[in-house]
């Protein structure tokens, strides 16, 4: 079945201008032209779309731009790799989550008040969150953090509480650009995490945030294998 721009764009509410913006920029093949020079679009393209569509929220532009380039180049492992790596990571940002919950718990039961009096340089931050020094002082500048200043040296400082923000704030350095994540991160900004109560109430919220990306993810991945057969890149099973 061939395709206008028109009609086309129109089943996937978009316009015909973002249509050839998407061609432009590679992210669908070439259209096919007609006798008179009309551009045509197969169910290839319908498919592309559909992937893009499907993947984008979850895995960001970028990344599925360069998973259908590689298709269009016919690099079928090289793009499978790039979202399978996208997967991992999801699963380390939930087993993080989980250890952080595990020891907000922890805190509540032995210690609710936690252990504020301790302080630590940006270094030592760093070295127990794994958090770069930079990307601390960017959040910091964002105003996702608010650190103390020595009053000898003026040099930041950070105590658990600082800690346990930061390690919230890492659950969610790969998570694609949307108002959902902007919310949270508002929120980890504006919480109070002596309160522990109001920590772990936010805690769930990232857990159910990440629980809706792992569906949506599988979703793109459907999309991008009905893509994969359609293109005939799909190894087919051989009878035994």
């Amino acid at each position: 079945m061939d395709y206008r721009p028109k009609k086309l764009a129109a089943k996937f509410n978009l316009s015909p201008n973002t249509l050839r913006n998407y061609e432009a920029k590679g992210f669908i093949p070439p259209a096919e032209r007609s006798a008179n020079g009309y551009r045509l679009y197969t169910e290839q393209h319908e498919a592309y779309l559909a992937c893009l569509q499907a993947m984008a929220p979850t895995f960001g532009m970028d990344m599925t731009a360069e998973v259908l380039h590689k298709l269009q180049r016919n690099e079928l492992d090289q793009a499978l790799w790039l979202v399978r790596e996208r997967e991992v990571l999801l699963h380390k940002d939930i087993a993080s989550l989980e250890q952080l919950v595990l020891d907000l718990k922890s805190y509540a039961e032995t210690n609710p008040s936690c252990d504020f009096d301790q302080r630590f340089s940006i270094h030592e931050v760093s070295n127990r969150t794994g958090a770069p020094k930079s990307a601390i002082r960017y959040w910091e500048t964002c105003g996702l953090l608010t650190s103390e200043r020595n009053p000898d040296n003026d040099y930041r400082l950070y105590h658990e509480a600082h800690l346990l923000k930061i390690r919230m704030i890492l659950v969610l350095q790969n998570a694609v650009y949307s108002e959902e994540t902007v919310n949270l991160k508002q929120s980890i900004a504006q919480l109070e995490i002596r309160n522990l109560e109001h920590a772990m109430r936010l805690a769930d919220r990232i857990r159910s945030y990440l629980r809706q990306t792992i569906q949506h993810q599988m979703r793109g991945i459907y999309f991008l294998y009905r893509l994969i057969q359609k293109l005939g890149l799909a190894e087919t099973e051989q009878p035994r």
